[in-house]
């Protein structure tokens, strides 16, 4: 069964509202298929070739890749995966083109930020400036535990819930 690109856009709008109704997804996640799918609308169209083929969305595919960061294709496959299992579920199209692409890419680790020592050190001698300043016994007992929970996060690296837990 062929989809003219002129139904794509009716197709696409009752697709969103099925997203939205019946899988309950939240606004910035439907906003985020909308664009998804319009880009891939507009690349089929500019490429003049037919929306509902495995190879417009392989082109598609590759065109991500060299455009996009790994997350974001992820996603923007993602989107078009699930917009034609939609049309597949809803009988609109006879075989979903996904079915016969192989996708597989590995998204980059990417490490955590690390503060340098100088900035731990400096903030660990604030704290404790603040335990001579304190001028009342309950300054001085906060002051302390102030100074002990930046010791005991920088020492160990536990997460604050591990803290509070503690």
């Amino acid at each position: 069964m062929e989809i003219k690109n002129v139904q794509a856009n009716n197709l696409t709008t009752d697709y969103l509202n099925f997203c939205l109704s019946r899988k309950n997804l939240d606004q910035k996640t439907i906003k985020s298929y909308t664009i998804d799918l319009r880009q891939y609308f507009e690349f089929t169209m500019e490429s003049a070739i037919e929306w509902t083929n495995k190879k417009s969305i392989e082109q598609y595919i590759d065109l991500l890749h060299c455009k996009y960061k790994p997350k974001s294709v992820k996603r923007k496959i993602a989107s078009l995966k699930a917009f034609f299992h939609y049309l597949e579920i809803e009988e609109l199209i006879d075989i979903n083109p996904f079915h016969k692409i192989q996708i597989k890419y590995k998204e980059p680790f990417i490490l955590p930020k690390t503060i340098p020592i100088n900035n731990i050190e400096q903030i660990i001698r604030f704290a404790y400036l603040q335990l001579t300043k304190a001028k009342t016994e309950y300054a001085k007992k906060v002051a302390l535990r102030n100074a002990l929970i930046l010791e005991l996060l920088f020492a160990t690296g536990m997460r604050i819930s591990e803290l509070c837990t503690l």
